[in-house]
């Protein structure tokens, strides 16, 4: 075969999105490195593409010095700051910071069409975002837009675009830059924007709906992201970032059994080549899953698994470790987690989990706490999730507070809410909190019911930790009975865990101080606990409030 018949077969495999094709004939060609510029960066985006990133950044470079050799400089500082993104997406912040720096330099030399000024603006608009200065880098994002704007540049106007949507998303304009987002996605998924940066955007606008808790728009764009690489079968990059983003709706849907075989696979792409974005978030995916289902050791080993990668393990690691019965652990996590500056959008998620660790504690007054933090989140915007999040979080408490009629309000627009987002495992767990304020309300028929239907939810889903969970709080006391506790102790028990005194408990039981203290203090060795704080903490883990 002619070169020049193999690199028409290279150019045409590269119109067609056949990557491997591409990069294969390009290869073919190039043994005598004498590919032209325009195809050189041709071929080291199908080397990016079929995930031969040294390869890509290379071949770059040839172009970047072929392109400066002809005084092509304008050409060149393009060339440059494409090679800082490819290195920047690789996790190679230093030479990429150094390659655009390179692009600047030439861009200030000479006259620069405004696609090139726009192109360097990005640089330092996602350092000012990454620092937490949303403002000044929505103002560099909305300049470098409108030089796109002006030129229609596609790569910059959708590069500038994605980060207007984020700016504002984190200056807490949720509604604006979601819809920003969205006017970004229409380009690309028309195709009107190279594949590396689409797929960049692709995974962008999830994370960014993740991240304000819109669950049906993550799950739209999850679904395009998807039949985006399934029509391109040589795409190596984004493939396992997509396979987490679904199994993550898949969580929530319910539907574990498919989503644990999505993250096994995205862990197996994620592993190598290693320092691809996305392995924590797979490693912690896999640790929920494990949790949910009761598999403690391999829980841990996925969560530390994800630490390791930097990924934060909170609050999945504290709920594992209140799943275990260590308490104190679980506390502690959860409020370190808590105590963590710049984690605005991982916030409610923590925030909901400290309300079930601080119930399990007895901690009444850190719970309320944290259910009014979380309900002023959700509050401040019109979000289905967080309202779901919160109004479960107030009812829980306010049950733990004695007031089961205020808590079943709560309860029923929390599994409105959750039923509308089609979350199974969210929805049974609100039905036990509704059984438990039906039974304190004397209608036990309609606890049965509720406890009857979470079960059959928590069997179908595999949720072993919490058909464990409701057996305990539909038959109160068994518990507490098998460690040899009289029903006399039990209801010691649960009045000290209301935080009465001896003399209190004495008057309302119609018994002597002495009787208490010594019911106490067989509590106490039945138990083997030593405080009352660590009654008031097993009361309530073991459903007897």
């Amino acid at each position: 075969m002619s070169e020049a018949m193999a690199l028409g077969l290279a150019r045409a495999a590269f119109r067609e999105h056949a990557w491997a094709e591409a990069h294969r004939q390009y290869g073919m060609v190039d043994l005598a490195e004498n590919l032209a510029s325009a195809d050189l960066e041709s071929y080291a985006q199908s080397s990016a593409l079929v995930g031969c990133d040294d390869a890509c950044v290379k071949l770059l470079d040839r172009a970047f010095h072929q392109r400066l050799d002809r005084g092509e400089c304008e050409q060149a500082a393009e060339c440059a700051f494409w090679l800082g993104f490819n290195l920047m997406n690789q996790g190679q912040m230093g030479p990429a910071g150094g390659w655009f720096a390179r692009s600047e330099e030439l861009a200030q030399a000479g006259p620069g069409t405004s696609a090139l000024r726009g192109l360097v603006l990005l640089p330092p608009a996602l350092q000012a975002l990454m620092q937490g200065d949303g403002a000044s880098a929505l103002g560099l994002f909305s300049r470098a837009h409108e030089l796109g704007r002006s030129v229609g540049q596609p790569e910059l106007l959708a590069l500038s675009g994605l980060g207007i949507g984020q700016a504002k998303i984190a200056l807490g304009e949720w509604g604006a830059g979601l819809a920003k987002l969205d006017e970004v996605m229409v380009a690309v998924t028309a195709g009107e924007v190279s594949p590396i940066v689409s797929g960049l955007v692709y995974c962008a606008v999830i994370v960014a709906c993740h991240d304000t808790f819109d669950v049906r728009r993550a799950a739209e764009w999850t679904g395009a992201l998807s039949r985006w690489c399934e029509a391109q079968p040589d795409l190596v990059p984004f493939r396992g970032e997509c396979l987490v983003h679904r199994a993550q709706i898949l969580i929530l849907n319910g539907d574990w059994h498919e989503a644990t075989e999505q993250v096994r696979v995205a862990c197996r792409r994620l592993e190598s080549p290693p320092g691809q974005p996305g392995i924590g978030t797979a490693y912690y995916e896999a640790g929920e899953l494990h949790r949910l289902r009761g598999e403690h050791a391999a829980a841990e080993n996925s969560y530390r698994r994800a630490s390791a990668c930097g990924h934060e393990i909170q609050p999945g690691f504290a709920l594992l470790r209140l799943a275990q019965g260590r308490l104190d652990a679980a506390v502690s996590g959860i409020r370190r987690a808590l105590d963590e500056p710049g984690q605005a959008f991982h916030r409610p998620r923590v925030l909901a989990a400290s309300v079930e660790i601080a119930l399990a504690a007895g901690q009444l007054s850190d719970a309320r706490a944290a259910a009014e933090e979380l309900a002023a989140i959700a509050a401040a915007g019109e979000v289905r999730f967080l309202q779901a999040m919160s109004t479960q979080a107030v009812g829980a408490v306010l049950l733990a507070e004695g007031q089961p009629r205020e808590a079943l309000d709560e309860l029923r627009r929390a599994s409105d809410s959750w039923r509308d987002l089609s979350a199974p495992y969210q929805s049974a767990r609100v039905r036990v909190l509704q059984g438990r304020c039906c039974r304190e309300l004397g209608d036990l028929d309609a606890a049965q019911m509720e406890f009857d239907a979470a079960a059959a939810a928590f069997g179908q889903l595999g949720a072993r930790p919490d058909t464990m969970a409701l057996r305990r709080v539909a038959t109160p006391g068994v518990e507490a009975e098998s460690r040899g506790l009289t029903p006399r102790e039990i209801q010691v028990l649960r009045a000290v865990a209301t935080g009465n005194t001896n003399r209190a408990i004495a008057e309302t039981l119609f018994l002597s101080e002495k009787t208490v203290a010594r019911h106490l203090s067989n509590i106490f060795s039945k138990l083997d606990i030593s405080s009352r704080s660590a009654a008031t903490a097993y009361a309530y883990q073991h459903e007897l409030m």
